[in-house]
């Protein structure tokens, strides 16, 4: 798929919930998102009937995300139902970590070949206050689950965080010293119910090359990956830098976003939704809403203009 502004179109990232084990500050409010009805949540076989789209339009890669895509049942039987699609090449999931230590097995057999872990904090007081009650030692034991399962790539994302996490930057780039592992610092982005969070706490990605000054700039893997990466002398892994309010990127954006209700996203924060779900059962109509999507797709998001998301980010998908 090509957009009206020639950017190919090749990475969705689909959330199958919008429940979540823990309550990060920066993604949703303490009491949690308001559980939806089951019938308004797509079911397995609807995120196959999307994925399947997706894929005869030219999707190559899908990423699973939530909420936290480990709480929802049958996910390990979805990531082996798209494993089966002709044409994709790359199954990934975002996680926080914390179930991947029972399931990372199975996953990885079902076909999962990429794992991205979120953690904010190496410290286990200050990570049980960003997540309000999370247990940093099961995410680092979901570290090492992925670590010794060998999945094709492991990445840390790490939220920037000022007077949060700011004086830990050099301890996880450390760990791209013992890790082939990429650990990416992520630019905090505002969304409704926490904006003050987001201004507060923003800190620009340059952060980090200023406190790690021997950090050498490194090809990426792909011209459309958002992060820009860089690489210590002799490390085994890379740190990345995702800066979408100081470094944009959104002229190589490749994705969209299919959210847990069934919603398309073309962009991170737009407003603009297109519901699928009375198009499931004709793959032809679907595929058409698809498309006519991606050509509306913006040339950029608003963040510069004070723009807010007005759904959490747990609701769209990390």
């Amino acid at each position: 798929m090509i957009d009206s502004y020639g950017r190919r179109i090749n990475y969705a990232r689909i959330s199958i919930t919008d429940l979540c084990n823990l309550r990060c500050k920066y993604c949703m409010p303490e009491e949690g998102v308001t559980k939806k009805d089951c019938g308004d949540i797509l079911r397995i076989e609807d995120y196959v009937l999307i994925s399947k789209a997706l894929t005869e339009l030219g999707v190559d890669k899908i990423r699973l995300s939530g909420g936290e895509p480990l709480v929802r049942r049958g996910v390990v039987n979805l990531v082996n139902d798209l494993a089966k699609l002709p044409g994709l090449k790359d199954i990934a999931m975002t996680t926080n970590g914390i179930l991947l230590a029972r399931y990372g097995e199975d996953l990885k057999n079902a076909g999962l070949k990429h794992v991205n872990i979120s953690i904010d904090s190496l410290n286990p007081i200050k990570y049980r206050d960003i997540t309000r009650g999370g247990d940093l030692s099961r995410t680092l034991e979901g570290f090492q689950t992925a670590m010794q399962l060998g999945f094709d790539r492991v990445k840390i994302n790490v939220v920037l965080m000022k007077d949060f996490n700011e004086d830990e930057i050099e301890s996880f780039v450390d760990l791209t010293m013992k890790y082939p592992v990429d650990v990416r610092f992520i630019e905090l982005m505002p969304f409704v119910g926490q904006e003050d969070i987001a201004i507060g706490g923003f800190l620009s990605g340059e952060v980090v090359l200023e406190r790690c000054k021997d950090l050498v700039e490194v090809e990426k893997d792909y011209k459309s990956a958002p992060a820009r990466y860089y690489q210590l002398p002799g490390a085994k892994g890379k740190v990345g830098l995702i800066e979408p309010l100081s470094h944009q990127f959104c002229g190589d954006c490749n994705r969209l976003r299919i959210t847990a209700d069934g919603h398309l996203l073309t962009c991170l924060h737009s407003r603009d939704e297109v519901d699928l779900r009375g198009s499931l059962e004709n793959s032809e109509e679907l595929k058409a809403l698809i498309q006519n999507a991606i050509h509306e797709k913006p040339a950029t998001h608003r963040l510069h203009e004070g723009f807010l998301m007005e759904r959490d980010m747990g609701k769209i998908g990390g």
